[in-house]
This record gives C-alpha cells, structure tokens and sequence, in this order.
C-alpha cells in the first residue's frame, strides 16, 4: 500500500502578507518613506546648485567691482578739547594740575546734496550662471555752510579750520576710475584710506574711506557757504545706493535696464519712473525725513540703513520654485501610491512591491530633470517637459501592470492635475495656503468617496 503524501500546511503569514489590505498599506506606506531618502538627496542638491550660483556670480561681481554704495560728501573738522589731571611730584611731593590737548573730530553734512547718475548696465555669463554689471557715472553737488560747534560749546580758536578734510565712504573703491573734487573752484585729490572693519553689522556692507588733504594750503572761508562738485566714474555690480546726507537731498538716476527694483528706506516719488527705454527715478528727500542730524561728534555713525538705491541684479528664482517644488515630493508620492493603491483594491489587480519602488523612482526623476532643464531655460518650460516626462512614464509602465486603458488614462489625468496644482501652488505667494488647503480638502474627500467601496472585512 502507498502511504498518502502529507501535505504541507498552509503558510497564514504569507498568505496574509499577499490578500491583506493591511499588509499593502503598511508595504505601500514603508516605500512612501524609503523614497524620502532620494528626495532628501534631492533638495540637497538643489542648494549646492544655488550655493553654486552665488559663488560664481560673486566671483564675477568682485573681479568687475562690487556694489557701489555712496556715503557723504561729509566735512570733517578737527579741534581741541582739553583735559586736566592731578599730578604729584615723587622727590618734592608738590601737587600740581598738568592740562592735556586731545584732538577731537566734528563731522558735518551738507546743506544740500544733488545727485545725478547714469547707469548703462550689461549681462556677464560664467557657464550657465549670468549677473548684472555696470559703469555708472555719478555727479555730487551742493554746499556746506558753516559749521555749527554751539552743541559742545567749542571756543573759536580751537577749531583748527586749515587743516579740515572732505571725506566720502564708498564700499567700492576698486570699481574707481576716475574721482574729481572741486570746492569753490578749487580742485582737491581724493586718496584712498585703509580702514578697519571689524565693526561691520551683520547684513552691511564694509565702507572704504576716500578723503582730501587738509586746506592748509587753499584754505576756504567757511563764513560764507561752500559750494563742492564730485565727478566719479565707478564700475559696480548688484545695485547701487546712496545715504541722503544733505539736509535736502534730492536725486535721480537714469538707465536703460528695464527690470529695476527700487530698494532701501525712501522709493522715488515720480510716478512714470519706469518705461520702455528703461527708466528715470527721481528722490527728494528732508532732513525731516531720516532720523539723523547734521552734525556729529567724535565718530561718524553707521547710516547704512537709511540708504536708497536701486538692485540690478537679475532675478533668478528657478531654484527657489525648483527647492518649493521638492517639499511637495511627499506629497506627490503618496498621492501617487494611494491612486495605485485603491485601483488594486478595487479591481483585485496585484501590483508587485517592486512595481510600487519604480513609480517612485519615476516621480523623485521629475526633480533631477526640473532643476537640470530650468539652468538651461526658465522654469516653466522645464516643468512642462519634466511634468510630461514622467507622467508619460508612470501611465505607459502602468499599462503594462494594470492590462487595461481606462487605469492608465486615469493615473495619467491624475497626475496631471495634481502636478498643475502644485504648480499653481508655487506661482501663488498670498494664496497659496489658501489654495492649497481647498485642493487638499478636494482630494481627501475623493479619497473618502471611493474608499467606500472597499470591502475592510478582510483587512
């Protein structure tokens, strides 16, 4: 007699791992977060691309010469204040009174301050990167009048007049090719000083000092008002900025560069700034306006944010809207396996684990392929030809997993309209929650509509 084959007993664990809805999701969820690691590299890689940028674009902007950013003309008046300290003789024990001279600074604005400027800006490129550089002519012109000591209460013959200086700051001296300085018909020589700057605040700009020699030898009558004339001509990059020093200042800066940004504390007050040619902003300022004086004693203050000006830098956002775009990868792939998810669950069509990891992989490549395009183009083109990429991708592969048309088509409808919300999601500042949380709750109460069908009892 043959002995009957004993049967091997039916495997649960793997039997639930293949027909439980439950072992999918957990499968399903598990892959959600293993693909976190590739977009993690992802969104890395972004900003080393935007590091990169910055890199080559400063290296640009300092070999052509940086920003240039004016402050002054500033009179710079030298006096004497004194001191008096006690002081006992160590061999005849007398006590005396020895008076020390210590040379103080005053430093005064002028009265008025006029300034003319023309920019003819041009693109430099370095590989893929471009920045904005220009030459600038620049004319500064006005009056000084008399010094005012009254507040510190400075005898006459303690001012030492002769040996008073013109300074201005700029923070672009290597940019300098020509400075003149005239003060009543008088032409003076502006040289470079060597400053320190350890005392540069977080988010400014280091000053370089340009000053005249002493008026020893031309002195100028400072009863009456000073009228002064500064010509540069000054290379430059990003933007350019002035300090409204004059009691009134008024300016006006022509170009033809056509995407200018007004920026710092006071905006041009003509209305018709900008046209097709360029544009033609105009300032006018009080001393009412700014909360500063006209004069200052011992240090010359930081004004550096008080400035007005205008960036010429060329606006470049493909990596901010390509680094916003990969926060929603998530997103994109969850939204992306429930699709799959319930069409499985709900046509009992099986979809491999494996099947799942490369719609993924699909979907984190439309990221690699949206920041390498839009460095060659703008970013909307290359988030038409990565959107279009993958979603052809993604609908023909699951063709051949699903064996129908109608699966497909939809997997590619959604994932259209999903990459077109998020797209509109990116373009939008003010609405963007707004618009987002509305398309969120849509897709959730979809979600909940269709998971109605699911039979739960064998999860």
């Amino acid at each position: 007699m043959e002995t009957p084959q004993k049967t091997a007993p039916p495997n649960r664990f793997a039997n639930w791992l293949k027909t439980s809805i439950t072992s999918r999701m957990i499968a399903v969820g598990f892959l959600t977060l293993v693909l976190l690691v590739p977009l993690t590299f992802i969104q890395n890689l972004i900003q080393e691309r935007s590091y990169r940028q910055d890199e080559v674009v400063n290296e640009i902007n300092q070999q052509w010469g940086n920003e240039v950013f004016i402050y002054g003309p500033i009179l710079k008046v030298p006096y004497k204040t004194y001191s008096e300290k006690i002081v006992t003789d160590k061999k005849t024990k007398k006590v005396f009174t020895e008076t020390h001279t210590v040379i103080n600074y005053a430093y005064f604005f002028p009265e008025s301050l006029n300034i003319t400027s023309n920019i003819n800006p041009e693109t430099k490129q370095r590989g893929i990167y471009k920045t904005a550089v220009y030459n600038s002519e620049i004319k500064l012109n006005g009056k000084f009048t008399k010094p005012d000591f009254s507040d510190i209460e400075v005898s006459e013959n303690d001012i030492l007049w002769e040996k008073s200086k013109i300074i201005i700051q700029t923070s672009n001296v290597k940019g300098v090719n020509e400075a003149h300085l005239t003060l009543n018909k008088n032409t003076y020589q502006l040289s470079s000083k060597y400053n320190s700057q350890s005392n540069v605040a977080y988010n400014q700009v280091a000053m370089h000092t340009l000053e005249t020699k002493s008026f020893t030898k031309n002195p100028i009558n400072f009863n009456a008002p000073t009228s002064y004339n500064i010509n540069f001509n000054i290379k430059g990059s990003k933007q350019i900025r002035f300090i409204p020093t004059g009691k009134q200042t008024e300016a006006q800066v022509t170009s033809n560069w056509k995407t200018a940004n007004f920026i710092g504390e006071f905006l041009p007050y003509n209305g018709d700034k900008i046209s097709d040619s360029g544009f033609d902003a105009k300032w006018k300022i009080l001393d009412l306006n700014r909360p500063f004086s006209q004069q200052h004693f011992n240090n010359l203050p930081n004004l550096q944010d008080f400035a007005f000006g205008v960036n010429f830098m060329i606006p470049v956002d493909e990596y901010q809207k390509s680094e916003r775009s990969a926060k929603y990868g998530f997103l994109v792939i969850g939204l992306t396996f429930l699709v799959f998810f319930l069409i499985q669950t709900l046509s009992k069509i099986n979809i491999h684990p494996f099947q799942y990891l490369m719609i993924g992989l699909a979907l984190t490549m439309f990221y690699t392929l949206l920041i390498s395009i839009s460095e060659h183009s703008n970013f909307f083109k290359a988030y038409i030809i990565a959107g279009i990429s993958v979603i052809v991708l993604i609908t023909l592969y699951s063709k051949t997993i699903l064996q129908t048309f109608k699966f497909p088509v939809f997997i590619g409808l959604s994932l259209t309209a999903l990459y077109t919300f998020i797209y509109v999601i990116i373009q939008l500042e003010n609405y963007a929650l707004l618009v987002g949380s509305i398309g969120l709750f849509l897709i959730l109460t979809t979600v909940m509509f269709v998971s109605r069908k699911i039979d739960w009892s064998n999860a």
